[in-house]
């Protein structure tokens, strides 16, 4: 819908709080205010349906595919189009499309990619997330080892030039394997650098996060672990007070007792935040497909290699949502605030994440049981389940 439209909820929440039989307004994709029911304002026209639920659309930094696609596979705008809508199904509205360890030209065809989605204003598409190939190979999960390797010279100019050219940016990097001198180039070009694969102590996390690293890659995963006498990357993680850590939440990854941990911990400016690492079978059907040209394998809410190592998650962001409330207690506006508020500030995305006046229109409408009922972006429906 475009002009001035008012939709109306029983519940809505904000991004911080919520609110109780509210309308949102939308003038021209961007939310212009909230309005109580009895007192819409004169030129908004009425959305044809109360939601139980209003709430901002989910924002996820690290989907590698989804819709059947990969972006490894097919590194181009239309993959990125396929990703995004296929995520949409279930409530993400921002979405930063991941390229996993692969070749440089490879992550040279991504970067085009992702320069040509901004051009063509893909409904969903917030930038890229490069999650390798400098790694450490000890902690590569998934990632194809052959792949990863230093960062030189040329690979920090190509990031450096292509920085800005298509939205939001992130790369996910080791420091066996990348500089501090590195880092701070990538910070200063504009790249939001993530320390994640990595067997790293705490004191080398510490020194990455002074150089302008603000994030930590799927905490717990494929990094060093918190002992008594090494913290590892954990526990230089859980004890900054603004280093931001992206958690896949689904309780196959991370068991429900370390996630609650790991939440008390984080109470500062750098909060923890959901990402589904989703892959090519969300929201299909798949039972298998092809990484780095090896069979992986959907069975039982696992994505896995032929051994059993697991090489992504087989979960949505609205699943997501939904298993955190229940299994781990958490308020609803908490889990809602790690779905969209916490990695559009991690991300730096300002009108991203919440519904204040003047954010983007991107929002979802949902059942009292939190069944997604329509995904909007900019104010346009881009799903709906009637």
């Amino acid at each position: 819908m475009t002009g001035s439209v008012a939709y109306s909820a029983k519940r809505l929440f904000d991004g911080e709080h919520f609110h109780d039989d509210v309308a949102l307004l939308v003038r021209n994709g961007s939310v212009a205010g909230l309005a109580s029911l009895s007192d819409v304002p004169d030129g908004y026209a009425l959305h044809d349906h109360v939601s139980d639920l209003l709430v901002p659309g989910f924002v996820d930094l690290q989907v590698n595919g989804g819709g059947g696609a990969l972006l490894n596979d097919t590194p181009t705008k239309d993959a990125i189009e396929t990703i995004c809508s296929a995520n949409a199904r279930f409530g993400t509205t921002s979405v930063l499309p991941t390229l996993i360890t692969d070749a440089p030209e490879v992550r040279d065809a991504v970067l085009a990619a992702g320069a040509e989605a901004k051009r063509a204003k893909v409904p969903g598409f917030l930038g890229l997330h490069l999650e390798g190939p400098h790694l450490s190979r000890s902690r590569k999960g998934a990632h194809v080892e052959d792949f990863i390797r230093p960062m030189d010279d040329a690979d920090l100019a190509v990031l450096t030039k292509a920085a800005g050219t298509f939205g939001q940016a992130m790369t996910t990097v080791a420091p066996e394997n990348v500089t501090l001198d590195q880092v701070k180039a990538l910070v200063a070009a504009g790249w939001k650098v993530s320390v994640g694969h990595t067997d790293c102590k705490a004191a080398d996390a510490k020194a990455y996060f002074e150089a302008g690293a603000s994030m930590v890659t799927h905490l717990f995963n494929a990094m060093s672990q918190m002992g008594n006498r090494e913290p590892g990357v954990v526990g230089a993680a859980l004890t900054s007070d603004t280093v931001w850590c992206g958690l896949i939440a689904d309780c196959v990854h991370v068991d429900p007792l370390s996630m609650a941990i790991a939440l008390r911990a984080k109470q500062g400016a750098g909060r923890i935040f959901f990402v589904t690492d989703a892959m090519s079978p969300t929201g299909t059907d798949a039972t298998e497909f092809i990484l780095g040209g090896r069979t992986i394998y959907r069975r039982d809410g696992r994505l896995t290699l032929a051994d059993g190592t697991l090489a992504g998650a087989d979960i949505d962001m609205l699943s997501m949502i939904k298993l955190a409330h229940e299994r781990l207690s958490l308020s609803l506006a908490d889990v809602l605030k790690m779905a969209s508020l916490y990695p559009s500030q991690a991300i730096g995305a300002a009108n991203k994440g919440h519904l204040r006046t003047g954010a983007d229109a991107d929002f979802v409408l949902m059942g009292a049981d939190l069944s997604l009922h329509s995904t909007w972006i900019g104010g346009q429906c881009c799903f709906s389940r009637t």
